[in-house]
Protein backbone atom coordinates (compact mmCIF):
# COMPACT_ATOMS: atom_id res chain seq x y z
CA UNK A 1 0.00 0.00 0.00
CA UNK A 2 0.88 3.67 -0.72
CA UNK A 3 0.81 5.51 1.84
CA UNK A 4 1.92 8.43 0.47
CA UNK A 5 -1.54 8.36 -2.16
CA UNK A 6 -4.22 6.64 0.13
CA UNK A 7 -7.04 9.12 1.68
CA UNK A 8 -7.10 9.16 5.33
CA UNK A 9 -11.23 9.09 6.70
CA UNK A 10 -11.90 9.86 10.65
CA UNK A 11 -14.86 8.16 11.65
CA UNK A 12 -16.91 9.02 15.17
CA UNK A 13 -19.80 9.97 16.91
CA UNK A 14 -21.85 9.32 20.75
CA UNK A 15 -24.95 8.68 20.05
CA UNK A 16 -26.45 5.49 18.12
CA UNK A 17 -29.39 6.86 16.44
CA UNK A 18 -31.23 4.16 15.32
CA UNK A 19 -28.78 1.35 15.96
CA UNK A 20 -28.39 -1.10 18.93
CA UNK A 21 -24.58 1.04 19.78
CA UNK A 22 -22.37 3.45 18.36
CA UNK A 23 -20.19 0.91 17.41
CA UNK A 24 -23.29 -0.37 15.46
CA UNK A 25 -23.95 2.61 13.62
CA UNK A 26 -20.15 3.06 12.52
CA UNK A 27 -20.04 -0.47 11.43
CA UNK A 28 -23.14 0.37 9.49
CA UNK A 29 -21.29 3.97 8.26
CA UNK A 30 -18.17 1.78 6.81
CA UNK A 31 -20.79 -0.77 4.69
CA UNK A 32 -21.91 2.71 3.33
CA UNK A 33 -18.77 4.29 2.92
CA UNK A 34 -18.10 0.51 0.38
CA UNK A 35 -21.61 1.21 -1.21
CA UNK A 36 -20.57 4.84 -2.29
CA UNK A 37 -17.55 3.25 -4.13
CA UNK A 38 -14.54 4.08 -1.97
CA UNK A 39 -12.88 1.09 -1.44
CA UNK A 40 -11.52 0.38 2.12
CA UNK A 41 -7.93 -0.62 2.32
CA UNK A 42 -7.70 -1.09 5.80
CA UNK A 43 -9.33 -0.07 9.02
CA UNK A 44 -9.00 0.39 12.68
CA UNK A 45 -10.13 -0.94 15.69
CA UNK A 46 -13.13 1.09 17.50
CA UNK A 47 -11.20 3.41 19.56
CA UNK A 48 -13.45 5.23 22.74
CA UNK A 49 -12.57 8.66 24.69
CA UNK A 50 -14.76 10.86 26.97
CA UNK A 51 -17.08 13.39 25.47
CA UNK A 52 -15.25 16.46 25.80
CA UNK A 53 -16.30 20.03 26.16
CA UNK A 54 -19.01 17.78 28.48
CA UNK A 55 -17.42 14.43 30.13
CA UNK A 56 -21.34 13.87 31.22
CA UNK A 57 -22.31 12.90 27.56
CA UNK A 58 -22.14 9.49 25.84
CA UNK A 59 -18.53 8.43 25.24
CA UNK A 60 -17.33 9.28 21.77
CA UNK A 61 -16.54 6.14 19.18
CA UNK A 62 -13.74 6.86 16.80
CA UNK A 63 -11.58 4.91 13.97
CA UNK A 64 -10.28 5.49 10.88
CA UNK A 65 -10.07 3.91 7.09
CA UNK A 66 -7.81 4.17 4.28
CA UNK A 67 -9.71 3.94 1.31
CA UNK A 68 -8.21 4.49 -2.81
CA UNK A 69 -8.76 7.75 -4.45
CA UNK A 70 -11.25 7.30 -7.01
CA UNK A 71 -12.60 10.93 -7.22
CA UNK A 72 -11.36 14.18 -6.52
CA UNK A 73 -11.14 15.76 -2.58
CA UNK A 74 -13.94 17.70 -3.52
CA UNK A 75 -16.15 14.80 -4.79
CA UNK A 76 -15.00 13.27 -1.70
CA UNK A 77 -15.96 15.85 0.71
CA UNK A 78 -19.76 15.61 -0.75
CA UNK A 79 -19.98 11.78 -0.85
CA UNK A 80 -18.46 11.92 2.99
CA UNK A 81 -21.38 14.81 3.62
CA UNK A 82 -24.22 12.58 2.21
CA UNK A 83 -23.08 9.27 4.23
CA UNK A 84 -23.65 11.43 7.00
CA UNK A 85 -26.70 12.86 5.96
CA UNK A 86 -28.01 9.01 5.92
CA UNK A 87 -27.26 8.68 9.12
CA UNK A 88 -29.23 11.50 10.48
CA UNK A 89 -26.09 14.11 11.38
CA UNK A 90 -27.33 17.01 12.56
CA UNK A 91 -25.00 20.23 13.21
CA UNK A 92 -26.53 21.56 16.04
CA UNK A 93 -22.89 23.30 17.28
CA UNK A 94 -18.87 22.77 17.26
CA UNK A 95 -18.47 19.74 19.54
CA UNK A 96 -22.18 19.22 19.90
CA UNK A 97 -23.08 15.53 20.39
CA UNK A 98 -23.59 13.98 17.25
CA UNK A 99 -24.51 10.51 15.27
CA UNK A 100 -21.82 10.65 13.10
CA UNK A 101 -18.69 12.49 11.87
CA UNK A 102 -17.19 11.88 8.62
CA UNK A 103 -14.00 13.79 8.48
CA UNK A 104 -11.40 13.69 5.42
CA UNK A 105 -8.14 13.87 6.94
CA UNK A 106 -5.91 13.47 4.47
CA UNK A 107 -5.95 12.85 0.40
CA UNK A 108 -2.66 11.17 -0.17
CA UNK A 109 0.27 14.67 -0.10
CA UNK A 110 -1.82 16.77 -1.27
CA UNK A 111 -2.20 20.51 0.70
CA UNK A 112 -4.75 22.99 0.78
CA UNK A 113 -5.48 26.06 2.56
CA UNK A 114 -9.65 26.01 1.38
CA UNK A 115 -11.57 26.68 4.26
CA UNK A 116 -14.13 24.29 2.71
CA UNK A 117 -11.34 21.67 2.61
CA UNK A 118 -8.27 21.86 4.29
CA UNK A 119 -6.04 19.02 3.89
CA UNK A 120 -4.37 17.58 5.47
CA UNK A 121 -7.01 18.36 8.22
CA UNK A 122 -5.95 21.26 10.33
CA UNK A 123 -6.42 19.79 14.28
CA UNK A 124 -5.89 15.69 13.42
CA UNK A 125 -2.52 15.26 14.16
CA UNK A 126 -3.39 16.55 18.07
CA UNK A 127 -5.74 14.41 18.78
CA UNK A 128 -5.25 10.67 19.72
CA UNK A 129 -8.93 9.75 19.16
CA UNK A 130 -7.44 10.37 15.21
CA UNK A 131 -3.97 9.66 15.33
CA UNK A 132 -4.05 6.53 17.07
CA UNK A 133 -6.37 4.12 15.14
CA UNK A 134 -4.55 5.49 12.29
CA UNK A 135 -1.11 4.49 13.49
CA UNK A 136 -2.62 1.10 14.89
CA UNK A 137 -3.25 0.17 10.93
CA UNK A 138 -0.42 2.88 8.85
CA UNK A 139 1.98 3.78 11.67
CA UNK A 140 4.46 4.70 9.05
CA UNK A 141 2.01 7.16 7.29
CA UNK A 142 3.29 10.73 7.55
CA UNK A 143 1.76 14.12 7.92
CA UNK A 144 2.27 16.01 4.81
CA UNK A 145 3.16 18.77 5.94
CA UNK A 146 4.65 18.38 9.61
CA UNK A 147 6.44 15.14 8.23
CA UNK A 148 5.97 13.00 11.47
CA UNK A 149 4.35 9.86 11.20
CA UNK A 150 1.21 8.71 12.65
CA UNK A 151 3.27 6.83 15.10
CA UNK A 152 5.04 9.97 16.43
CA UNK A 153 2.20 11.91 16.11
CA UNK A 154 0.04 9.20 18.14
CA UNK A 155 3.01 9.64 20.87
CA UNK A 156 2.73 13.33 21.28
CA UNK A 157 -1.25 14.00 21.03
CA UNK A 158 -2.57 16.68 23.22
CA UNK A 159 -6.13 15.82 22.82
CA UNK A 160 -8.33 13.46 23.64
CA UNK A 161 -5.33 11.85 25.82
CA UNK A 162 -7.92 9.07 27.53
CA UNK A 163 -8.81 7.76 24.13
CA UNK A 164 -8.07 3.88 23.89
CA UNK A 165 -9.18 1.04 22.07
CA UNK A 166 -12.46 -0.67 22.36
CA UNK A 167 -11.73 -3.84 24.12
Amino acid sequence: MDLDAIVVIALGGNLAGDFVSSEALLEAAVAKLVEAELPIVARSGWWRSAAWPDPSAPEYRNGVVLVEAKRGPEALLNTLFQVEAAFRRVRLGKNAPRTLDLDLIAYGRLVSGDPRLTLPHPRAHERLFVMGPLAEIAPGWRHPVLGATAAELAATATVGTDARPVT
